[in-house]
């Protein structure tokens, strides 16, 4: 399994981006996929999850502004993130969760998203 991660970019506060992560199989639609990302000097935090069954979860922090979908036809997971403030710049990971444990075992390489205030 390979996630591409894209996306990221500068941009001003209020503003919205939009991150895609093209995996290399029909993964999407079989196991939980999620969104994280890490902070500049903070450890990796989840942002949202999407599994199989469509049920979505989000971190309070989120939760109104950012939406994670899929697009199963083209192996894309997206996370639309509208309103940004300077405290979610991060880098910003897409991964696969596995069967249990539920672990996620797969990574994607990253994008830098950055919020200017």
């Amino acid at each position: 399994v390979q996630l591409q991660a894209s996306g990221g970019g500068l941009v001003q506060a209020g503003g919205s981006l939009r991150l895609s992560c093209v995996a290399s199989g029909r993964i999407l639609n079989i196991h939980t996929m999620g969104w994280y990302r890490q902070p500049p000097g903070q450890e990796r935090e989840l942002v949202a999850d999407l599994t199989s069954g469509d049920k979505t979860n989000y971190a309070d922090s989120v939760k109104g502004r950012f939406t994670i979908s899929r697009d199963n036809a083209k192996n894309t997971l997206y996370l639309q993130m509208n309103s940004l403030k300077s405290e979610d710049t991060a880098v910003y990971y897409c991964a696969k969760q596995g069967d249990y444990p539920y672990a996620y075992d797969y990574w994607g390489q990253g994008t830098q998203v950055t919020v200017s205030s």
